[in-house]
């Protein structure tokens, strides 16, 4: 019996190695080897940082909005979700990896049994009384129960693909935190471009107002019209319908930044205003291969997926070999409390067993099939997933390129539109132009400065954009399963 145990554990020790799993290889040609260059796109920077190893305190230079980022880190509730998938991950690793050791119980019995037997009399009749016996018996045991020998690697692919969503649910928290790193950006950048227009429309609001003014005092005296009353009056109205409007859209920003942040931003942690000093840096990279797009969280975590699907063909393919169980367990056994322990109560035993289904109507094949199928859906989703990374740092780097030529030309054309507008208000004084000519020229200068402010966010924007696009937001944290990501599997 021993020597039939010995080899049986030998034996699977042998073909403890066998792994049905396809090898895994990382699929390739989804994108261009490089990200595009020339045209819109921008020259590559010298001074250029590398975004992976940037995090976003050094990225971002306004202390109110690191402040902000801070907060929101810390209370998020999105944030808070995707840490919880991680323990939840993580737990159900743990529970997959435990098929792979035994369970060993250890218990104890002690069993009483009284047994009566009539005595028998003198001559051969029935006795008088009767015969008492008592019998005590203890046993301790500790042994394991249908421990699964895992021959052909069921259990360990099993365990490898929990292995791999978990380190999905970490890249998945990674990618989360990322990205609301860039909207808390992009919020805080908003409400300042907001609260830059209101200042504008309340300072055009007061030229306007004195407009307005003067207009009526000259219809007042007969100098000038209705007409002329009318359209100053347009334009004052116009802009107190913006200023409106500009109060109720900074409301809903702020709304949105503490929906964002997790709770109500202090006062003083708010923009006043979006004005032309930089609010990140601005060296990014534009010349980088697109294999940076491969250590983005969101493209890990599509690859770990796509792993654990891997690891599931080989889970169901060693579904089709015999299943090999083994039961025992060892103990001792006694009469007596006290001799449980002593020489000669050893007891011990052993039963393997073997499984191997014959018919399942299709079930075996059908699992198979359906993880095949999940493999290349993962395929296809991790290639997408690269494809949507090359496509948002693509956009990003077409908008930096030209960003700057429209700043400078709004720049432009906003000092001009206000010297104009004030060569017109002097000439319409001196009697030269007409009064709708100076309204328009206000309107004009108006309507340029509104559109600086908007380029402006554009620019602030594109950049947190480009920062995100390129994985930036982590320092250099360590990827999720980083050395394993393409391990192969044979």
């Amino acid at each position: 019996m021993k020597k039939s145990l010995i080899a049986l554990i030998a034996g699977t020790t042998m073909l403890a190695g066998c792994n049905l799993a396809p090898r895994y290889e990382r699929p390739v040609g989804a994108v261009p080897v490089a990200l595009p260059q020339g045209g819109v796109y921008p020259a590559a920077a010298t001074d250029a940082l590398d975004v992976s190893r940037i995090g976003w305190q050094e990225f971002f230079l306004d202390p109110r909005l690191r402040q902000v980022i801070e907060t929101g880190l810390a209370n998020n509730r999105d944030l808070r979700v995707a840490a919880a998938n991680v323990l939840q991950a993580r737990s159900q690793l743990r529970v997959q990896r435990s098929a792979l050791f035994p369970t060993v119980n250890a218990g104890g019995t002690a069993t009483y049994t009284n047994n009566i037997m009539g005595a028998m009399g003198a001559g051969g009749g029935a006795g008088a009384g009767n015969v008492s016996s008592d019998i005590e018996i203890y046993q301790a045991t500790a042994g394991i129960s249908a421990f699964e020998l895992d021959l052909f690697g069921r259990i360990r692919n099993l365990t490898r693909a929990a292995q791999e969503q978990f380190f999905a649910s970490e890249e998945a928290q990674r990618s989360a935190r990322i990205s609301l790193i860039a909207e808390i950006a992009t919020a805080w950048l908003t409400m300042a471009s907001d609260t830059e227009q209101l200042r504008l429309s309340r300072q055009t609001l007061k030229t306007f107002e004195d407009t307005l003014r003067l207009t009526r005092e000259q219809f007042r005296i007969g100098v000038g019209s209705e007409l002329e009353v009318r359209q100053a009056d347009t334009n004052y109205q116009s802009a107190v319908n913006d200023i409106a409007a500009l109060e109720a859209s900074i409301a809903l920003d702020q709304n949105a930044l503490n929906l964002l942040v997790g709770t109500t931003v202090a006062q003083e942690q708010l923009p006043s205003g979006l004005s032309s000093d930089p609010v990140t840096r601005d060296a990014l990279p534009s010349d980088v291969s697109s294999d940076v797009l491969l250590r983005r969280p969101d493209v890990l975590r599509a690859e770990h997926l796509l792993i654990a699907e891997n690891a599931n063909i080989g889970a169901a393919r060693a579904a089709f070999f015999p299943t090999i169980s083994l039961t025992g367990t060892v103990g001792t056994i006694s009469t007596a409390l006290s001799g449980l322990f002593k020489s000669g109560t050893y007891t011990y035993s052993a039963s393997p067993g073997l499984s191997l289904p014959l018919f399942d109507g299709g079930q075996r094949a059908g699992n198979l099939a359906y993880a095949k199928a999940s493999q290349q859906a993962a395929v296809a989703t991790y290639e997408k997933a690269i494809q949507t990374a090359f496509r948002e740092v693509a956009d990003a780097l077409a908008q930096r390129g030209k960003i700057g030529d429209q700043i400078q030309a709004q720049s432009n054309r906003a000092e001009s539109a206000r010297v104009a507008a004030r060569l017109s208000d002097a000439r319409f004084k001196a009697g030269v132009d007409s009064f709708l000519t100076s309204l328009d020229a206000q309107r004009t200068a108006y309507a340029a400065e509104q559109q600086l402010v908007a380029t402006r966010l554009i620019q602030a924007s594109n950049l947190v954009e480009l920062y995100r696009s390129l994985g930036g937001g982590l320092g250099g944290e360590q990827p999720a399963g980083a050395g394993q990501t393409a391990a192969p599997q044979n």
